[in-house]
C-alpha cells in the first residue's frame, strides 16, 4: 500500500506534492477559517474611527464599493480554489498561471504582507481590553504621549505568543478554537446589528451629505473619501484562507470555493449591518469621539446598548479579534510551508519540516511569532501604527492578488482558462461571466493599491519618510527578497525531494 499519496480529487497531483499535513477540516471549519481571517468584527471595529474620522457617514459607500471589487477577485479565487486548493494557494496559483518568479515575489509580497497583518489585527486588543478593565493598560494610564503605542505593544506581543502555541499544537486545536470563536462572533455580530437597528435616531439621510467633511482636500470630498476607503478595504481580504487550508481540508475542490463565496458575502451583510446602523445609532455624529481611535464602533456599542450588554459585546471582539490574529498566522504558516517545501525560502529544509506527532509545520509558527513581535516592538514609539502597519498590509496583499488575477486574464485571453475538468466534474466555473469578472478584479486591484499607497499624511504621518512609508517599506522589503532570489534562491527552487509525491515510489 502506498501511503501518503495526493487523494485523487485534491488538486495536489498537478504539483506533484505528496501529503505531509493533517486532513481533518470539514466544510464549517473552511468556511471559519476564511470568516476568522476577514474577521467582521475585528475589521469594522479596528478602523471604522478612520473611515468616519476623515469623511463622516457618507464614507459608508466606500463598502459596497470595496465588496463589488473584492467579489471579482474572490470569483477568480473560487474558479482557482476548484482547481488546486493546496497551500500557499496565491503562491501557488501565480507560479502556476505565469512563471516561477511571478509567483515567487506574489508569495514572498503575501508572505510578509500576513506577518505584518498578524501585528496590525494583534494591535486591536488595545482597542478593546482597557474598555473592560482598565487594569489592562499596563504600561502608563493612557494620558502620556507613548503610553497607547507602547502597551498596544504589549498586548498584542501576548496574543502572538497564544497563537504561535496554539498553531505549533496541531490544526485540530487552532480548528477547534477558530471554528467556537467564530461561531461566537457570528451571533455577537448578528445580535449588535439587532440591537443597533432598534435603536436607531437618524434617518438614511445622513448618508446621502458630505456633511462638511473633505474641505480641506485639494479633491474635496472625493479625496477624504478615497482616504476613508482604506477602513473598508482593510475588512474584505484573507478570504483565499479556505483554500490555502485545502491541503487539510475534507472534498476542498467543492469545499473551498463555497467556503471563499460564503466568507466573503457574510462579511459584507453582517458588516455592512453593524457600520450603516451604528452610524444611524450615535447619539451625537458631531461627536469627536467617533472619529478617535479611543472612540469609534466601541463608543457608540457602549453607549446604546443598556446595562452590562456593551461590555459584553466588547467580550466577543476580543473573541474575535483573538481568532482573527490565530488565522492570518495560520494562513501565514501554510504559505511559508509551501514556500520552504520549492525550497523558495531561506532555510527552506528546516521551515517544511512536518512535526510528525502534530502534523504541523512548528519551525514556521515560531518564526513567524518572533518576526511579528519585533514588528511591534520596532514600532513601539508610533502613534500611527495602527494605521501604518494596517495600509500597507493591504497594498501588498493586494498586489500579491494582482499577480494571481493578472496572469490568469491573460490566460483567458488566450482561450487557456478555465480548464474543461471544471465544467465536467461539476466543480465551481464562472463559465461566460469569467472574462468580464476578471478584468473588473485587475482594474479594481491597480486602482486600489495606487489609492492606498498615495502618500498622504493623514494615512502616514507628517514628513515625507512617513508619507512616502508605503513606497519605501514595500520597496525594501521586494528589494531584499529579489536580491536574495536572483543571487541564490532561483539556483536551487525545486520540490525538496522530502515533499516530492515520486519519492514514495521507488
Amino acid at each position: 500500500m502506498v501511503i501518503n499519496q495526493p487523494h485523487a480529487d485534491s488538486g495536489m497531483e498537478d504539483f506533484g506534492y505528496k501529503e505531509s499535513l493533517d486532513r481533518s477540516i470539514g466544510k464549517f471549519a473552511s468556511f471559519a477559517a476564511g470568516v476568522s481571517y476577514i474577521s467582521i468584527l475585528t475589521g469594522t471595529f479596528q478602523l471604522f474611527y478612520f473611515g468616519f474620522g476623515t469623511a463622516g457617514p457618507a464614507y459608508l459607500w466606500s463598502w459596497p464599493l470595496v465588496f463589488v471589487g473584492q467579489m471579482a477577485v474572490a470569483l477568480c479565487f473560487m474558479e482557482l480554489a476548484a482547481k488546486y486548493p493546496v497551500a500557499g494557494s496565491v503562491y501557488n496559483w501565480s507560479k502556476k498561471l505565469a512563471s516561477r518568479l511571478v509567483g515567487w515575489t506574489s508569495g514572498w509580497l503575501m508572505l510578509t504582507a500576513s506577518i505584518v497583518t498578524i501585528s496590525a489585527v494583534a494591535l486591536a486588543y488595545q482597542l478593546n481590553l482597557p474598555r473592560l478593565w482598565s487594569g489592562f493598560q499596563i504600561i502608563g494610564d493612557g494620558s502620556g504621549t507613548y503610553d497607547y503605542a507602547a502597551n498596544a505593544v504589549l498586548l498584542g506581543s501576548l496574543l502572538i505568543a497564544f497563537t504561535t502555541l496554539v498553531n505549533a499544537l496541531g490544526v485540530r486545536l487552532m480548528s477547534r478554537i477558530n471554528s467556537s470563536g467564530v461561531f461566537i462572533e457570528l451571533i455577537a455580530a448578528v445580535l449588535i446589528v439587532f440591537l443597533l437597528a432598534i435603536n436607531v435616531q437618524h434617518s438614511p439621510e445622513i448618508f446621502f451629505s458630505t456633511n462638511g467633511y473633505g474641505a480641506g482636500e485639494s479633491m474635496g470630498f472625493l479625496g477624504a473619501f478615497l482616504i476613508a476607503s482604506l477602513a473598508s478595504g482593510y475588512v474584505m481580504y484573507g478570504f483565499d484562507t479556505a483554500s490555502s487550508l485545502g491541503e487539510e481540508t475534507v472534498e476542498p475542490r467543492r469545499t473551498a470555493p463555497k467556503a471563499i463565496a460564503r466568507t466573503i458575502l457574510a462579511s459584507f451583510v453582517i458588516g455592512g449591518g453593524i457600520l450603516v446602523f451604528a452610524v444611524m445609532a450615535a447619539p451625537n455624529l458631531q461627536d469627536p469621539q467617533l472619529g478617535e481611535s479611543s472612540g469609534g464602533l466601541q463608543y457608540i456599542v457602549q453607549q446604546v446598548m443598556w446595562g452590562p450588554l456593551g461590555t459584553i459585546f466588547l467580550a466577543c471582539i476580543v473573541i474575535a479579534v483573538t481568532v482573527c490574529c490565530l488565522a492570518v498566522h495560520t494562513a501565514a504558516i501554510r504559505l511559508t510551508f509551501a514556500m520552504a517545501r520549492d525550497n523558495a525560502l531561506p532555510f527552506g529544509e528546516k521551515l517544511a519540516t512536518v512535526n510528525p506527532k502534530t502534523q504541523t509545520p512548528i519551525v514556521p509558527a515560531v518564526t513567524i511569532g518572533i518576526i511579528s513581535i519585533l514588528i511591534l516592538v520596532i514600532n513601539v514609539a508610533n502613534v500611527q501604527i495602527f494605521t501604518v502597519l494596517t495600509s500597507i498590509a493591504i497594498i501588498m496583499i493586494y498586489l500579491a492578488y494582482l499577480m494571481v488575477t493578472g496572469p490568469l486574464l491573460k490566460k483567458r485571453i488566450q482561450g487557456h482558462w478555465p480548464p474543461p475538468d471544471l465544467k465536467e466534474g461539476g466543480y465551481f466555473t464562472m463559465g461566460k461571466w469569467g472574462m468580464p469578472v476578471n478584468i473588473v478584479a485587475v482594474i479594481w486591484g491597480i486602482g486600489m493599491a495606487l489609492n492606498l499607497a498615495w502618500p498622504r499624511a493623514g494615512v502616514y504621518g507628517e514628513g515625507w519618510y512617513y508619507e512616502w512609508g508605503a513606497f519605501i517599506y514595500i520597496g525594501a522589503i521586494l528589494g531584499a527578497g529579489l536580491v536574495w532570489y536572483f543571487v541564490k534562491g532561483r539556483n536551487h527552487i525545486g520540490t525538496l525531494k522530502s515533499h516530492a509525491a515520486e519519492s514514495l515510489d521507488g
